[in-house]
């Protein structure tokens, strides 16, 4: 690559495979050589440039950062962290005393514990019809699953954030309330919680109130197991892994918890369409 002229500082002419030329803007600050981005013009090239060294010599925030822009806001929002911080993060970060942020865009600001920060500056986020997830080794990780958040659950019913800020995925602002599968918490007058099971097979259908989430999970993996066999049989249904439990305990409650008639009665029609007489 070879360096323009002087009126266009930061901007290396360059050639693609196929020869043609395109322009690349970087600059080195506090001993940091940053790539900005590259162009078709040594115009427009330069305009990063400028717009770099804007940032790095004022109090340019996220909020004055404007579509006409010609750095991207990833870059915008990296840079700002580098000239604020002096630590350079590929991805849109910036580092606060107590948490960090990552800019989805300008106005999407999501917060995070400092001990997750290692993980988002190698892991991108993307969004995808309205969730949230970061690709691993080729893999789709559901950001909320990264917090106890299991698929498909309601928000205000299995969790909740305290601070009634969803952007914030701090530990302390996160609050599980039902960890299982088909399992609901219920707490009434006295302050008394009690764990509803029930599992959708074309329909929803109850399967009992029980004392512990544990008993009421393993009812539902009962439920499950008691599809076998019949038309009602489907792969991909979820159940619930109690690893706190050890198998004789799991077994003992298994044997113990009951389901409820309308549920077993409409189990037993279907074994007997699987195998009438």
């Amino acid at each position: 690559m070879k360096p323009k002229d002087k009126a266009n500082a930061g901007v290396f002419q360059a050639k693609k495979k196929d020869g043609t030329v395109y322009y690349r803007s970087s600059f080195t600050c506090k001993g940091k050589h940053i790539s900005l981005g590259s162009r078709e013009t040594s115009e427009e090239a330069a305009r990063l440039y400028r717009e770099a060294y804007e940032i790095m010599n004022s109090t340019l925030f996220m909020d004055d950062y404007t579509p006409e822009r010609a750095l991207s806001f990833d870059k915008w929002v990296t840079l700002i962290n580098f000239r604020d911080n002096g630590v350079y993060i590929k991805n849109p970060i910036y580092l606060s005393k107590r948490f960090f942020s990552y800019f989805l865009d300008p106005d999407t600001e999501l917060k995070f514990d400092n001990e997750d920060l290692f993980y988002y500056s190698i892991h991108r986020i993307q969004v995808r019809g309205g969730h949230l997830f970061c690709e691993n080794y080729g893999t789709q990780i559901n950001l909320k699953s990264r917090y106890g958040i299991r698929p498909y659950a309601v928000a205000g019913r299995d969790y909740i954030f305290v601070n009634g800020d969803d952007t914030d995925y701090r530990y302390a602002n996160i609050e599980i309330i039902n960890s299982y599968h088909g399992v609901t918490e219920t707490v009434n007058s006295r302050l008394k919680k009690s764990y509803h099971a029930r599992i959708h097979i074309n329909g929803v259908y109850q399967l009992g109130t029980y004392d512990t989430a544990e008993e009421a999970a393993i009812a539902y993996n009962k439920a499950i197991d008691l599809l076998k066999g019949t038309d009602l049989e489907k792969k991909g249904i979820p159940v619930n892994y109690l690893e706190e439990l050890s198998p004789a305990d799991y077994a003992h409650i298994y044997s113990m918890v009951e389901l409820s008639e309308s549920y077993l009665s409409y189990v037993r029609e279907h074994h007997l369409k699987a195998s009438p007489v």
